[in-house]
């Protein structure tokens, strides 16, 4: 595996772990969308995820 630069690294710092490997937050991890958060954000509200218990909107046309 080859290491990172020191630019990268400090790009992707808020998203490696003790390990120095990226890791994304639980909701996050297999999203198919670009829109991934860290491991240490606390997701509030992501647009693309809806779980299986939450109560969707109804369309008013």
């Amino acid at each position: 595996m080859p290491r990172m630069s020191k630019k990268r690294k400090l790009e992707l710092s808020f998203f490696l772990n003790d390990r120095g490997r990226v890791a994304y937050n639980d909701l996050c991890r297999k999203c198919q969308h670009k829109c991934k958060q860290s491991f240490r954000a606390v997701v509030i509200d992501c647009p693309h995820y809806l779980s299986k218990r939450a109560k969707r909107k109804e369309k008013i046309s």
